[in-house]
């Protein structure tokens, strides 16, 4: 402890709590901390008597037993503590988090006998049309969210019926056509600064995601392979690393200040908010729009089959299952690239379809190039 404008500070480290650093219009950055992520804002100063009571507070109200029998609380608080929940990986339990929160102020009194009445769909679903005004992908989750709470209960006999089965959704947006293109990378490449362009070149030769990238420290590293866990999946990954991106890696190493490879311009780890405000500042000085970071795990996976690359060695690379591999390049990003349509008929042609006769006649004759009917 220590003094300070007669005021007595503590120094104590305490567990859990959560800080947020946002930057401001005038460009200054604001610290926000809360009592654990997710939890209550503590308004107070950091290291003061205040901030340590109002912390101890906010986790006492969190251990109180709270009775919400017979209330849709009580399936949340139930559907928190199953393995389906806890073990998601930590980027998908915030999300989850995040709309639980919603759910819990807007449903988390309704007695459960309610959801046994019809009209009740329609309260959820104007709940969703009302959060659609903001943001209809946000309601969406939103909504599958409490759907899937109610989906648990009701296979467990909870509840009478899941009324928010089968909805529908509002977002009828699709990722396939959120495919970075080559005059676009270049143009980002070409405008961004080093502290983000290092992170937008790992996205582009291996794939992963945005988390995964941003922590990776230099270890994981060794001058020829990335190795890495991947936050989501828990799969292990042993990435060999393209010319291309190890020159940039190199030459970055040669420069580094951190552990982690992504830094940045002081020499410090991004954090999730700090490099998606610095990326969506390059992306507006480069004039792109329409696309996101996110997307560029899709481009990867695009540019690997374009290059002709395997089911199985584009997984290999990024991660995906076979499966979801598979599902990828047929529905989400591969249907309607034109370059691909253009590969498969050159290779048509080389193959000589055209010029060679069809085994077996039809209608008596074969296939030539120029018949018509």
């Amino acid at each position: 402890m220590h003094s300070e404008h007669g005021r007595r500070s503590v120094r104590v480290e305490l567990k859990g709590v959560h800080k947020v650093k946002r930057r401001l219009a005038s460009g200054k950055v604001a610290v926000h901390y809360y009592a654990w992520r997710g939890g209550p804002k503590i308004e107070a100063e950091p290291d003061s008597p205040e901030f340590r009571a109002a912390y101890d507070a906010a986790h006492a109200a969190r251990q109180k037993p709270v009775h919400h029998e017979g209330t849709l609380q009580a399936l949340i608080t139930a559907y928190q503590q199953t393995p389906a929940f806890t073990v998601l990986a930590p980027t998908t339990k915030a999300g989850y988090i995040r709309h639980i929160r919603q759910i819990e102020a807007e449903f988390g009194d309704m007695p459960l006998k309610a959801l046994a009445d019809p009209r009740v769909r329609g309260e959820f679903l104007d709940w969703r049309d009302r959060l659609g005004q903001k943001s209809k992908r946000s309601a969406d989750y939103a909504f599958s969210v409490l759907a899937l709470i109610l989906a648990w209960a009701y296979d467990r006999r909870k509840i009478p019926s899941n009324p928010c089965e089968k909805p529908g959704r509002l977002y009828a947006g699709s990722r396939a056509d959120d495919i970075w293109t080559e005059s676009q990378i270049a143009a980002f490449l070409a405008k961004a600064p080093k502290p983000v362009r290092l992170p937008f070149l790992l996205a582009i030769w291996t794939g992963q995601r945005q988390a995964d990238i941003l922590k990776l420290t230099w270890s994981a590293y060794d001058g020829q392979v990335i190795r890495l866990k991947q936050s989501k999946t828990g799969r292990h990954m042993v990435i060999p690393v393209a010319r291309q991106l190890r020159e940039a890696l190199d030459a970055a190493k040669a420069r580094r200040k951190t552990l982690t490879i992504c830094e940045t311009s002081r020499g410090q780890p991004w954090t999730s908010d700090g490099f998606k405000t610095s990326f969506g500042k390059a992306q507006a000085s480069a004039g792109i729009e329409g696309v996101t970071f996110h997307d560029l795990r899709g481009t990867a996976v695009t540019f690997l089959a374009l290059a002709g690359c395997s089911v199985p060695e584009i997984a290999a690379l990024t991660g995906h299952s076979l499966k979801d591999a598979e599902a990828i390049l047929s529905k989400h990003y591969l249907g309607r690239d034109r370059r691909l349509g253009e590969s498969a008929v050159a290779k048509l042609e080389r193959h000589g379809l055209g010029t060679k006769p069809v085994n077996g006649p039809v209608n008596g004759s074969a296939i030539k190039a120029g018949d018509s009917g």
